[in-house]
């Protein structure tokens, strides 16, 4: 193996996922509807509708589903494996609804970035958004899946009227027990980019430049969280607030694996 391939062979495996979450109640509801998921294979946010203590049931399902996906051993096919996840769950949460009559109606929107090696797969239902800050830019990686971003796709509201809509939070595709796709992708992450999953709770309230601002100002993933939460509390806390926040960073180890594979090289 010549120097080249031997070097991009280790650089395939030496970045990682530095990763924190932050959730608050909010100052309006007394439960907390939303679960996520934060590990250094996959972040996840799910935000559960359906009243009562059901939305967080539903929800609960999917961060069960997510986080025995983010502990089992990485596949060939990462897409499909968080499809599996996705469907596993959406089918424990029809189960569960037919088991028990308080769960019927019960719903939750999903929203997941499954990274492997420097791969991210991302599966998305309702209005839980996923962002990437690369450099100053900031992307949203998801379209919301809500009656108010047809309109605004047709160009029959304005951002400025799409805020103080009175139907801003009914969504169109959410995980319910029923047949339903995912909206999937599988993109490329890059050494430094931070990646967002965030509840409504937040980017209902909180601007994109301002959540630009704070992922690219955070000095961690963690700083980044809890400031996120804290923004949205301060613009009034409508609802939960939900964020996870991962930087792709160095692997430990990085340099003397480096070093190893050129000292093999030369001997």
């Amino acid at each position: 193996m010549d120097i080249g391939r031997r070097r991009a062979a280790c650089l395939d495996i030496m970045v990682t996922l530095r990763h924190a979450a932050a959730s608050h109640i909010g100052l309006v509801y007394d439960h907390n509807e939303d679960s996520y998921v934060d590990s250094a294979r996959l972040l996840a946010v799910a935000d559960g509708v359906g009243g009562a203590a059901a939305g967080e049931v539903a929800s609960a399902l999917v961060a069960e589903a997510l986080r025995k996906l983010s502990k089992s051993k990485p596949t060939a096919e990462p897409g499909e494996a968080l499809r599996r996840a996705v469907d596993e769950a959406n089918n424990n949460i029809g189960v569960a609804a037919d088991e028990n009559s308080d769960y019927r109606g019960m719903a939750t929107t999903v929203t997941a970035l499954l990274f492997t090696e420097t791969r991210l797969d991302l599966a998305h239902a309702g209005d839980s958004r996923a962002y990437r800050l690369r450099g100053s830019e900031l992307t949203r990686l998801t379209r919301d899946d809500s009656y108010i971003q047809g309109l605004l796709d047709e160009g029959a509201l304005t951002p400025e009227e799409a805020a103080v809509h009175p139907y801003r939070s009914v969504v169109t595709k959410v995980l319910q027990g029923f047949p339903t796709e995912p909206d999937c992708q599988t993109l490329e992450a890059e050494l430094g980019d931070r990646y967002l999953v965030c509840s409504d709770g937040l980017s209902d309230v909180v601007s994109e430049a301002d959540i630009a601002a704070t992922l690219g100002q955070a000095d961690s993933p963690g700083a980044a969280a809890d400031k996120l939460v804290e923004q949205a509390l301060a613009a009034g806390g409508p609802d939960n607030v939900t964020v996870v926040v991962g930087q792709v960073v160095e692997s430990s180890g990085f340099r003397d694996k480096l070093s190893g594979a050129v000292s093999s090289v030369f001997g």
